[in-house]
């Protein structure tokens, strides 16, 4: 064989090789979703084309991660009740295999150090009318301290200022708007979170009861 040929037959065999590894690292890198079957049978199958999956129905869990989709049903079609609880404990077996498995004592840490400081915050905003934007002087700790006579496990129930069924943060609201001469706040301002924490926390291991008075 001549030089140059051997020359053109190194550089194919490379230019080869390269593309192969290409194709592998492709398709290492492709995400799987758990897809239902016709017949409800969840089967793994790589996702090639996002543009594609968007076209059929997609079941997410609440944990924004794990997720099933339903090849054969539109992006916006129903499932049937008996497909749909198959689906629902698909994704639950799922869930909870990953908890198993994933959490470390790190993780865990850090979700009790966060937990923490919320509760921390509530604390402080239970003793604070100005950071809860009340406006005469009361703050909640004056009628409720140490979070007494709160009572977060019997909600929801019935209360009698409101006229109707309430949440904690219904109540919360309450003391805000009159006890305090406050505006209410936003179901997801930090400070309700905080509140909400807090209240909660000094009722630990207190057994649930909404509804009770």
């Amino acid at each position: 064989m001549k030089p140059d040929m051997r020359l053109w037959f190194t550089i194919i065999f490379i230019l080869g090789g390269i593309t192969l590894s290409w194709g592998v690292y492709r398709t290492a890198a492709t995400s799987v979703k758990t897809t239902v079957s016709p017949g409800g049978a969840p089967s793994l199958q790589q996702d090639t084309n996002r543009k594609a999956s968007e076209d059929h129905l997609v079941v997410e869990l609440c944990d924004g991660e794990t997720a099933i989709e339903a090849s054969d049903v539109a992006a916006d079609g129903v499932l049937p009740p008996a497909r749909a609880r198959a689906v629902a404990a698909r994704l639950m077996a799922s869930y909870q295999a990953k908890q198993r498995s994933q959490w470390t004592k790190r993780d865990r840490m850090t979700w009790e150090r966060e937990q923490n400081r919320i509760i921390e915050e509530g604390y402080r905003l239970f003793h604070d009318w100005k950071a809860l934007g009340g406006t005469n002087g009361i703050s909640c700790d004056m009628c409720h301290p140490d979070a007494a006579d709160t009572h977060p496990e019997t909600y929801p129930k019935f209360q009698t200022q409101l006229k109707q069924v309430a949440t904690l943060r219904d109540m919360i609201n309450w003391c805000i708007e009159h006890p305090m001469k406050g505006k209410p706040l936003d179901c997801n301002d930090p400070r309700m979170i905080a509140l909400e924490s807090y209240i909660t926390s000094q009722r630990k291991g207190v057994p649930l009861a909404p509804g009770k008075h």
